[in-house]
């Protein structure tokens, strides 16, 4: 049997291919920001631009050329075959509704998983000339430089943020409000942008729902890697079969708090 291509490849050179193929589809995203756009909706009724279809693409083709054995996901596209070794997971635009309303803190996100599980993790801000990339092996590095979670442990020093509130089902609405009156401070906007934050030390806690694989998969390595912790709302890691609930945290104790939280404020 011979080995897996990807196995020639050290970690730093698959973060180096993955980094280089994120600033690569940059131009297409800056091409069709605050321009006019169409939006379509798909079936769960979120937003799809031309730009989306056309970095997913473009993605896809360079990753294909490269390594063509591997499986794919992508939130445009979907899954091929994603029985192989090593499977991508790509979402071209996460913030798709910030980028059709001008508002700048979008970013591609890719990840690299082995047998589901990730292992290497980018995140691309294409207008701010901010990427981040991150695995256990190496740590994570905002543009090159080596960047590390917060060390705040007290749920109430901390910054807690959502994307919206709108994410969360009334249940979970419930859950996320309970946490929020025991932290310093709460703030909503930024989709993958508050996950980097939290990797570089200004964000201290991340808490969603209603996320798809290619939504998280790609910030689990780069918080990791930063020295932070994130799991599913019953502290399990992700993986591609994940569900929809994501926390995210600076350091383990200030995750154990948060979990402590949103068990005492769960149903049942």
């Amino acid at each position: 049997m011979h080995p897996s291509p990807t196995t020639s490849f050290t970690p730093e050179a698959l973060a180096a291919f993955a980094v280089d193929l994120a600033q690569a589809v940059r131009p297409i995203a800056q091409r069709w920001f605050r321009r006019p756009l169409e939006v379509d909706s798909k079936a769960d009724q979120s937003p799809v631009t031309i730009a989306d279809r056309e970095i997913e693409q473009a993605l896809r083709q360079r990753i294909a050329e490269r390594f063509p054995q591997h499986g794919i996901l992508g939130e445009e596209f979907g899954l091929a075959h994603g029985e192989a070794e090593y499977v991508w997971s790509i979402d071209p635009i996460d913030g798709t509704r910030s980028f059709i309303s001008g508002y700048p803190l979008w970013g591609t996100l890719l990840a690299l998983l082995h047998h589901g599980e990730p292992m290497l993790g980018v995140i691309d801000v294409p207008m701010l000339n901010e990427c981040w990339v991150g695995a256990r092996s190496f740590g994570t590095r905002l543009n090159g430089q080596p960047c590390h979670t917060g060390t705040r442990e007290q749920l109430a020093d901390a910054t807690l943020y959502a994307t919206t509130p709108d994410i969360f089902n009334p249940a979970e609405l419930a859950v996320f409000d309970a946490l929020s009156h025991r932290v310093g401070m709460r703030r909503f906007g930024g989709d993958c942008y508050s996950y980097a934050l939290l990797a570089s030390g200004h964000v201290d806690l991340v808490m969603e729902a209603g996320l798809q694989a290619y939504d998280y998969l790609a910030l689990a390595p780069v918080i990791e890697g930063a020295g932070g912790v994130i799991t599913d709302w019953q502290g399990r890691a992700l993986t591609m079969r994940s569900g929809s609930q994501v926390l995210a945290a600076a350091n383990l104790e200030l995750h154990r708090q948060a979990l402590d939280a949103i068990r005492a404020a769960s149903p049942g």
